[in-house]
């Protein structure tokens, strides 16, 4: 007779923890898992790897999976650190073709500096701030279309791939991380003291220089933010060192409307009326500043003083346009403005400015009854009836003022936009039309609601 193979086949030992018998099985088929703590004490795979052979093995990785393996270990991060520090890898990989004409291969470009603010980001989380920034700026500081007044090629995308590869890079940091950011740029590129010689000058004067300073400042600093915090810190770090009059200009030069040819206009705010679109960048930066409570080192007073300075740079402003950037800038900052003019006594001229305020609403499409509640929040600055009476008398003869400069300038037909004045005075007709249909309006309504509660 046969006996069987015992199918349970090992070897017992008593054990004092647990007083039972423990049973171990010696099966040379059974392969040892090592810990991460296991490997790095006894030399991991890529320690035993030769610096050559790692190097060919990261060529063969895109940089977003360089990125991604850097974070494994600190050996790996070492060990890429000094792999992207090689002339070689710098030739190959920080691409400096800025002057594609192709749309697609602009967004490439961008999309491959994205993904190199993530590698840089990642590979030099260990380092302080300070250190992080010499090893990464002081790299791309090296490309000339990165840096201010170095590029004089038109639409080239260096600024921008600048700017992506920065936000990608700083995302995430805290406020007092993104000062020395700021403070870093500021020394590399000698900021401050090209932004001190622009406005200085003579608005115009050197439009090349002011061309460059705004393409730098809202490709590189703004532009990329991904929301309005981040996008006000930056606005804020460029406008805080300077004086009033020169945040006005300053305001004016980054967000102020573009000529065809590509310099600032200047004198298009002061010789005639511009469209809606070419404020619209400069009310957004004022509202963004103005219209949070929360903008350290800002308040009403400095507001108002920052807004008379940009209206009179290079020289006072077409009333219209003035106008226009107030309903803009939206209800609660053109009654600010207005309000603060009412209690200086300055009637002539908010009369004036709520003329062109009706204007620019029958031409821009806004409903008149805005206008007219502003008329009537601003009369309530006024605390006597007399001074109530005066400001609508005073608005009133504005309006006649103002259609008979209209109808002189139609009939004398020498003016610089002779062929615009006369549709511009039917459009002020009918926007009269309109705002005294609105206000009768409103005071009837007020009287029958008096008249109900009596």
């Amino acid at each position: 007779m046969v006996k069987k193979a015992a199918r349970n086949v090992g070897k017992y030992k008593w054990t004092k923890k647990s007083q039972r018998y423990k049973k171990t099985h010696h099966d040379p088929a059974v392969r040892t898992v090592m810990t991460r703590s296991q490997s790095a004490s006894s030399g991991s795979f890529f320690h035993r790897v030769p610096a050559e052979v790692f190097g060919m093995i990261l060529d063969k990785l895109s940089v977003l999976d360089i990125s991604v393996l850097s974070m494994v270990s600190k050996d790996i991060t070492r060990n890429v650190v000094d792999y992207i520090s090689t002339l070689a890898w710098k030739n190959k990989t920080i691409i400096q073709r800025f002057h594609q004409p192709s749309c697609l291969e602009q967004r490439s470009t961008i999309e491959h500096y994205r993904s190199l603010g993530l590698l840089f980001k990642r590979c030099t989380l260990l380092l302080p701030t300070k250190d992080r920034l010499k090893f990464i700026l002081g790299r791309f500081s090296q490309i000339p279309c990165f840096m201010l007044e170095h590029c004089l090629t038109p639409d080239c995308i260096g600024f921008s791939s600048c700017g992506v590869f920065l936000q990608t890079l700083i995302a995430g940091w805290d406020e007092l991380e993104c000062h020395r950011v700021f403070n870093f740029l500021c020394e590399l590129t000698n900021l401050l003291q090209k932004i001190g010689a622009v406005i200085t000058a003579k608005p115009g004067a050197k439009w090349h220089q002011e061309l460059q300073l705004r393409l730098f400042c809202r490709q590189v600093l703004l532009d990329p933010q991904p929301n309005q915090v981040e996008h006000q810190f930056w606005l804020v770090q460029l406008l805080k060192p300077l004086p009033m009059v020169s945040q006005a200009h300053l305001l004016f030069i980054l967000y102020g409307p573009l000529r065809p040819e590509g310099s600032l206009g200047w004198q298009d705010l002061v010789e005639r009326g511009l469209p809606h679109s070419a404020l619209w960048d400069l009310a957004k930066a004022i509202l963004e500043l103005f219209g949070q409570v929360e903008v350290k080192g800002w308040n009403t007073d400095s507001m108002l003083a920052v807004l008379e300075e940009l209206t009179v740079i290079p020289q006072p402003w077409h009333v219209e346009n003035i106008a226009r950037l107030l309903v803009l800038c939206g209800s609660n900052l053109c009654y600010t403005v207005l309000a603060s003019k009412a209690l200086s006594g300055r009637l002539t001229e908010i009369s004036r400015l709520i003329v062109y305020i009706v204007l620019v609403c029958e031409k821009d499409g806004y409903h008149m009854g805005w206008a007219v509640k502003l008329v009537q929040q601003i009369s309530k600055v006024f605390s006597t009836v007399p001074e109530k009476l005066c400001f609508i008398q005073q608005l009133e003869n504005m309006f006649s003022e103002v259609t008979r400069e209209f109808f002189e300038f139609s009939v004398a037909g020498n003016h610089f936009e002779d062929r615009e004045i006369f549709p511009t005075l039917c459009i002020l007709l009918d926007s009269r039309a309109h705002f005294h249909t609105n206000f009768i309006h409103m005071f009837l309504q007020q009287e029958l609601h008096r008249l109900k509660e009596m």
